[in-house]
């Protein structure tokens, strides 16, 4: 049985609630960015992990030929953690695709036989779901929570009406030992050079991803950080990705996106926003 953190007194049907919450705006320059360039951002940038490069217009290829292309993109999201630093990343962009390999976003997909319009990928996906102590004086004393290698599966099904896709992973990095299972539709609109392609998402953490990223273990407690294991949580995200062609080749995309957090996440004593966002930008160019 997990022990919860009582609520303010404005809900009195919840037994125990979050102490010592501070306004983000507490500490001087809490908000600032920093900037940051991984060694895993020779992947392409994270905004394209939910929308593949694929759905920008391509330059005519014979089939099975393969493309790649090159670019630069930043992007900041705003995590739910108390007194949080938001971080800036400046990434170099990398797309590449063949007939049985597809790089888009922070991983790999394998390409398996289609059945019908539905097709089928094995999948790996590097997340940037981790912190560090020093990214908020509230995590004080916290250990560092990793990010993770998740490897899996997933299934699209591309329709004239919209696409859905499913897909299953678990973390083969052994950080949380949890599992993520996600949900998205989406449906790109072409209006001259722009495409539009708004989305919709829900994505069910297990209570082990839940407990490592978002609990306190019994090292951790501090006053008003009591000891923490949550349960699962459904997430929903939407989000928007704009597209424009500068040229057959180059395109600049906008990518937005807002995450309405699962219970478990939002009564643990780390957090004290509801949501998290997110705003990328970039430029590709496709050889």
């Amino acid at each position: 049985m997990t022990s919860r953190p009582s609520r303010p007194a404005a809900k009195p049907a919840m037994a125990r609630a979050k102490t010592g919450a501070k306004p983000a705006a507490a500490r001087p320059g809490a908000t600032a960015a920093k900037a940051s360039l991984p060694l895993f951002s020779l992947f392409l940038f994270a905004a394209l992990a939910q929308q593949p490069a694929a759905a920008q217009p391509k330059p005519a290829q014979a089939e099975g030929e393969s493309s790649w292309g090159l670019g630069l993109g930043v992007g900041m999201e705003r995590k739910p953690y108390r007194d949080f630093d938001n971080k800036t990343r400046l990434l170099p962009l990398l797309s590449y695709e063949n007939q049985w390999i597809s790089v888009a976003g922070l991983g790999l997909d394998v390409k398996l036989p289609s059945a019908g319009p539905v097709s089928f990928r094995l999948r790996a996906r590097y997340s940037m779901d981790g912190y560090d102590a020093s990214d908020s004086p509230f995590l004080a004393g916290m250990d560092e929570r990793k990010d993770g290698i998740w490897l899996g599966g997933a299934a699209i099904w591309r329709n004239d009406i919209a696409n859905l896709s499913a897909e299953l992973l678990g973390d083969a990095s052994g950080n949380s030992k949890g599992s993520k299972f996600r949900l998205m539709v989406d449906r790109r609109f072409q209006a001259g050079s722009f495409d539009i392609t708004p989305r919709l998402a829900a994505t069910r953490l297990d209570d082990k991803y839940v407990s490592y990223y978002y609990g306190v273990n019994a090292a951790e407690v501090r006053a008003g950080r009591p000891f923490y294991q949550g349960g699962s949580a459904v997430n929903l995200e939407a989000g928007l990705r704009v597209g424009y062609a500068l040229a057959p080749r180059q395109t600049i995309f906008l990518d937005l996106s807002t995450t309405k957090l699962g219970s478990s996440i939002k009564d643990s004593p780390l957090v004290d926003r509801s949501s998290q966002s997110g705003v990328r930008v970039g430029y590709l160019y496709r050889f």
